[in-house]
């Protein structure tokens, strides 16, 4: 199985990385046998804090039948993301993952790229909450039902509150394309929920 993450300027790297260390667990531990792709629309990436990051590939050069997921981490609209995350090319990916109905885990405010597209709305989904859920309320304009909770999945997709998130979302993803015990097998090993039986 292949994950495509997309990457977009200013993009926050906690909510990257917890992509790759799950998938990373999930395969060399587990035989979860997920590779992940980032891609971007540079061959280097710059993230909010000044880290840089090598894409696999560009997006120019996506073939949506090569994945079985998408996920994109969120970032700072201060520093940018939105120029990436809203670009054209960035919205018809989004739309056709959706219309094959396969995985699309977003995080944080990456979550307003999935609304931009069109594929969210009329559909649960969330986006950072504090600062008095004033996110949530521009997101919400988009047509949304906007569910006040740490992670919503509404059919193939899956979006998120802020970066504290990354890790469940993506579990969540795991799930999705494996099944709950492969993923609670990982969970365990990675040290979250303990007490998973």
């Amino acid at each position: 199985m292949k994950i495509l993450l997309l990457c977009a300027k200013a993009f926050e790297t906690l909510e990257f990385s917890a992509f790759v260390d799950v998938m990373g667990w999930a395969t060399e531990d587990y035989q979860g046998n997920i590779s992940v792709d980032m891609c971007g629309f540079q061959k280097i990436v710059m993230s909010t804090f000044g880290v840089s990051v090598i894409a696999d590939v560009l997006i120019d050069d996506i073939n949506v039948e090569d994945y079985d997921a998408l996920a994109i981490p969120g970032g700072f609209r201060e520093f940018g993301f939105n120029e990436e995350a809203f670009d054209a090319r960035t919205l018809d990916l989004i739309k056709k993952f959706d219309y094959y109905e396969k995985p699309i885990a977003s995080v944080c405010v990456a979550a307003f790229a999935l609304a931009e597209s069109g594929v969210l709305k009329g559909r649960n989904a969330t986006t950072y909450h504090l600062d008095n859920g004033k996110t949530q309320s521009e997101l919400a304009q988009y047509g949304i039902n906007i569910i006040n909770e740490p992670v919503v999945i509404d059919k193939n997709i899956i979006t998120s509150y802020c970066p504290e998130t990354a890790p469940e979302v993506a579990f969540k993803l795991l799930e999705m394309l494996t099944n709950t015990e492969k993923m609670q097998q990982v969970k365990r090993a990675m040290g979250y929920n303990q007490n998973i039986e």
